[in-house]
């Protein structure tokens, strides 16, 4: 198995402490603002250092993650960009048209991650009053619309329970079909990755409650007569010896005063994300005992809303982690830390090298050297 990796794109803000929001959580310690500048510095150390593509977050917390990529495609040649975005506040017709527009434009850098939306209370402000399993109807609606679209084809009319479209028809199809990300650990959102998704992901949870995910989704694709692809969502602190590792994670909690952890906590636990109620269950509200697994830290859940957990170690420790999460079927591996800039070098030079000696991960775009007709070298 060949592992791909993605970084994350901080349209909310960077800090060298841990910044974030969603879910009910305000954004902190937005110490480097959300510049093109800085953006572009942080895809470019990406596709240098060999990632495959960066995640951008949707919501009121964060700038839009369709404006803040596509001005990032010139600064970039082959990186792709992970969009996140929400069925529910666009039509699935101007959608397929953006995303069409946005893969032909990049030349085929456009992947989507699909967004139901948690929180009743951002989604209202949003002007979006249903609620959460009929958003979840509403995006299974949402993608088999999409999905239509994107196949040549006469026009064609839908009518569901929330959606409608008539004689709906694209000038232009994507090329090739943007691969569709999909996120949700609720039973409402179990049946739609697995029948509309090309990669289920999952946050950082220990490997025994990821396995556990995986086996549900695989059971529920094969019943629909598919497969898919599987990813994780994580934070990483990787140094040269195991002792700097959780020396840094020592330092970005203790820079956590404990009044910003019980307001943060306060708006997360209003969430009605079966997601974050996991990640939740994971510190408990409390910054003792946050190794949770060997190398698994859920101190970063304490501070943001979504993906909660990081992992800490020395570069063959974290390395050895990503082995054994790749051993369960993860694929794909979204990656963050704080400073995203900094801590893309970290992950980049030092563990993505080690995965590559031991067969598990290729530069993305580098050519294959064939030695059929090659030279020996005189002796």
């Amino acid at each position: 198995m060949t592992l791909t990796f993605h970084w994350f794109l901080p349209t909310s803000g960077d800090s060298r402490n841990i910044t974030g929001g969603g879910h009910g959580a305000d954004v902190v310690h937005r110490d480097r603002r959300v510049t093109t500048r800085y953006l572009r510095q942080i895809v470019t150390a990406a596709e240098e250092l060999g990632f495959e593509g960066a995640l951008t977050p949707t919501g009121l917390w964060c700038d839009d993650a369709w404006l803040s990529t596509a001005s990032l495609l010139d600064s970039t040649d082959r990186l792709k960009f992970l969009v996140a975005f929400r069925p529910g506040l666009m039509s699935p017709t101007l959608a397929a048209q953006m995303a069409t527009t946005f893969q032909n434009q990049s030349g085929g850098r456009l992947l989507l991650n699909v967004v139901t939306g948690g929180e009743p209370a951002e989604q209202k402000a949003f002007g979006d009053f249903l609620s959460k399993d009929e958003r979840y109807r509403r995006t299974d609606e949402f993608l088999a619309i999409v999905r239509r679209l994107w196949e040549h084809g006469d026009p064609f009319d839908f009518r569901g329970e929330h959606l409608r479209v008539e004689q709906a028809r694209l000038v232009s199809v994507p090329d090739p079909v943007p691969q569709i990300y999909f996120g949700g650990s609720s039973a409402a959102a179990g049946p739609v990755a697995a029948a509309r998704s090309d990669v289920y992901l999952t946050w950082g949870e220990p490997p025994a409650a990821v396995a556990e995910k995986l086996g549900w989704i695989r059971k529920l694709a094969a019943e629909a007569g598919r497969t898919v692809r599987f990813g994780i969502r994580l934070h990483v602190i990787t140094r040269d010896t195991s002792e700097d590792a959780w020396r840094e994670a020592r330092r970005l909690l203790a820079a956590l005063p404990p009044e910003t952890i019980a307001k943060v906590q306060a708006g997360l636990h209003k969430s009605e994300s079966e997601g974050q109620k996991r990640m939740l269950s994971l510190h408990g509200g409390s910054a003792e005992d946050l190794e949770i697994y060997p190398n698994l830290w859920a101190g970063v859940g304490l501070a943001r809303g979504g993906a909660g957990t990081a992992l800490v170690g020395s570069h063959e420790e974290v390395a050895d982690r990503i082995k054994e999460y790749a051993d369960l079927g993860i694929e794909e591996f979204i990656l963050s830390g704080y400073p995203h800039l900094e801590e893309a070098y970290w992950f980049g030079e030092s563990v993505l090298p080690r995965l590559e000696r031991d067969g598990l991960w290729t530069r993305p775009g580098e050519a294959q050297l064939s030695t059929e007709n090659a030279v020996p070298f005189a002796v």
